[in-house]
């Protein structure tokens, strides 16, 4: 009878453990975003995925296929920039992508703020602190 009660302490420790886990693991994972159709680069399409890191940073990565080369956008611009937005709609520049003649392209960094919309835009400078009239592609409106 002792070693039935046992037995059923360890299975239900084991399978709450689990659970927790499951839970855990489940609310740290990010789940891909798709940016919506470009009316600039119309052939472009990708996403973006969010994840809270243990230091409750934000990593931020950026899968593209087909974007054309940013010397192909008219008119010609010099950088495409990823902006992220805050819930305050404050556009914050969080890095250029590179563009080379490689129609597929990554990004990631990390950033403090949380976003809410991720876009990119192009630009004349790569360091530009608000974001011009050119959006290649953008995210609604990221889940909380």
């Amino acid at each position: 009878m002792e070693a039935k009660k046992l037995n059923y302490i360890s299975r239900t420790m084991f399978l709450g453990g689990m659970a927790a886990i499951m839970v855990f693991a489940l609310s740290s994972c990010s789940k891909k975003v798709p940016f919506e159709k470009s009316s600039v680069v119309p052939a472009a399409e990708g996403n973006t995925s969010v994840k809270k890191d243990k230091n409750n940073n934000y990593v931020i990565k950026i899968h593209i296929k087909n974007l054309a080369e940013i010397e192909r956008i008219q008119p010609p611009k010099e950088s495409y920039v990823v902006w992220l937005e805050t819930e305050k709609e404050l556009a914050k520049n969080i890095g250029r992508i590179s563009s080379s003649n490689r129609l597929n392209v990554s990004f990631e960094t990390i950033s403090t703020l949380k976003p809410t919309r991720i876009f990119i835009t192009a630009e004349e400078d790569g360091s530009a602190q608000n974001p011009g009239s050119i959006v290649v592609l953008t995210t609604g409106r990221l889940k909380k």
